[in-house]
C-alpha cells in the first residue's frame, strides 16, 4: 500500500529524532562529565589542577574497580547487593592473616595475636575469598533459580556477620609500608590505586569486547533461552560474572584496607549504590544485554567529579546523596524511553 504525503512527511522527523536520542544515549553521560568540569572549575579555579584530578581519580578507583565487575553481573540482567560486605570480609580476613585479631593497638600487645604474613598473603587471601563468595553465590542463584536480588541481598547481611566475627568487633589497623603502598603509594607519579583501576577497567573492556566469554555475557543478558538453545552453558556464565564480581569486590577491600590503613566491619557500608550508580549512568541497562566498560568508567568518574565539586562548593554533603539518587532514576527513565522509541521505530 503506497504511503501518503503526511506518513512520508512524518517519517524523516522521527527518523532525525530517533537518531538525536540514540546519540545521546551513547555519548551523553561524556558530555554530561565535561560539562561539569567546566561548571566546577568556573567556579574554582583549582579543580582542574592536576593535584585535584589525582584526588578524584584516587577516591573512586576503589568503587570503580567493583563497578567494572557490576557491569558484566548487570549486563546479564542481574545484580548484586552484597559488594560492600564482600569488601569488609576480604578486607578483614587479609588483615587478619598480617596482624591477626584482638586489639593490635595495644602498647605491648600479645605477640601470639600477630601472623606476620606479607602484604601479598593478604592480596590473594582478599581476592582469594572473595571469588569464593562470588562464586557461592551465583551458584546458589543459578542452581537453585533464586532471584540474585534475594540472594544478595541475604548475602549482604551473611558476609557483614562473618566480617564481626573475624575482627570481633574491632577494627585490624597499623600495617607496614609494603601493604600500605597499594593504597597510597605512587608509580611513576600516579598513584597506585588509580593505575590498579586502569588496568582492571582495561582488562573488562578488552574481554568483553574481543573475546568470546564477553560475547556469550552479551548473549545470556540479552535473551537467556535463546543462548541457551544455542549451546551456550548459561548457569555456568552467570555463576562466572559473580565470581569475577567477588574477586574484584576482594581487590577492592583490599586497596581500602591499605589507603586506610585499617580494616573496618563497616568498611563498604552504602558501596552498593554508589557502585550500581556508576555503572547504570554509565549506560548499562538494567534489563542486560546492553553497555560497556567504558561507560562505567565514565559513571564511575562522573560521580566522583559530581562529589568532589559539591565539597569544593561547599554544599551540605546529606544533599550530594540526593543527587545521585535523582541522576539514576533520570539515567534509567531515558535509558527507558531510548528503547520504546528504538521499539516504534
Amino acid at each position: 500500500m503506497a504511503q501518503t504525503a503526511t506518513e512520508k512527511a512524518v517519517e524523516p522527523e522521527k527518523k532525525q529524532t530517533f537518531e538525536w536520542i540514540g546519540f545521546l544515549q551513547k555519548f551523553g553521560v561524556f558530555m554530561f562529565l565535561i560539562l561539569l568540569i567546566l561548571f566546577f572549575t568556573s567556579q574554582n579555579p583549582r579543580f582542574i589542577s592536576i593535584r585535584n584530578l589525582f584526588n578524584i581519580l584516587t577516591d573512586v578507583s576503589i568503587y570503580g574497580v567493583m563497578a567494572v565487575g557490576m557491569t558484566l553481573v548487570i549486563l546479564t540482567a542481574g545484580i548484586d547487593l552484597s559488594v560492600g560486605a564482600i569488601l569488609a570480609l576480604c578486607a578483614m580476613s587479609g588483615a587478619a592473616a598480617v596482624k591477626g585479631i584482638g586489639d593490635t593497638r595495644s602498647a605491648t600487645p600479645d605477640p601470639h595475636k600477630f601472623w606476620g604474613f606479607s602484604w601479598l598473603v593478604a592480596l590473594l587471601i582478599c581476592v582469594g575469598l572473595g571469588a569464593l563468595v562470588g562464586f557461592i553465590q551465583g551458584k546458589v542463584s543459578s542452581k537453585f533459580r533464586i532471584p540474585p536480588f534475594i540472594v544478595t541481598l541475604g548475602g549482604m547481611t551473611v558476609w557483614r556477620g562473618a566480617t564481626l566475627l573475624i575482627g570481633e568487633g574491632s577494627p585490624i589497623s597499623g600495617f607496614d609500608a609494603g601493604y600500605t603502598w597499594w593504597g597510597n603509594g605512587s608509580f611513576f607519579g600516579a598513584p597506585v590505586p588509580v593505575l590498579v583501576f586502569f588496568i582492571v577497567a582495561v582488562a573488562g573492556y578488552i574481554a568483553l569486547r574481543y573475546t568470546p566469554y564477553g560475547r556469550q555475557v552479551y548473549a545470556v543478558g540479552g535473551n537467556p533461552e535463546a543462548a541457551r538453545l544455542c549451546g551456550l552453558r548459561v548457569d555456568r556464565i552467570l555463576t562466572s560474572v559473580y565470581a569475577i564480581m567477588g574477586f574484584l569486590a576482594g581487590l577492592a577491600g583490599f586497596m581500602q584496607s591499605a589507603r586506610l590503613s585499617s580494616a573496618e566491619s563497616t568498611a563498604g557500608l552504602g558501596f552498593e549504590l554508589t557502585v550500581i550508580a556508576a555503572v547504570v549512568i554509565g549506560g548499562t541497562s538494567l534489563m542486560g544485554g546492553i553497555g560497556g566498560v567504558a561507560g562505567t568508567v565514565v559513571g564511575t568518574i562522573l560521580i566522583g567529579v559530581l562529589l568532589n565539586g559539591l565539597v569544593i562548593m561547599n554544599v551540605n554533603p546529606y544533599y550530594q546523596q540526593i543527587i545521585i539518587g535523582v541522576i539514576i532514576v533520570l539515567a534509567v527513565g531515558f535509558d527507558t524511553y531510548a528503547k520504546s522509541r528504538r521499539g516504534q521505530r
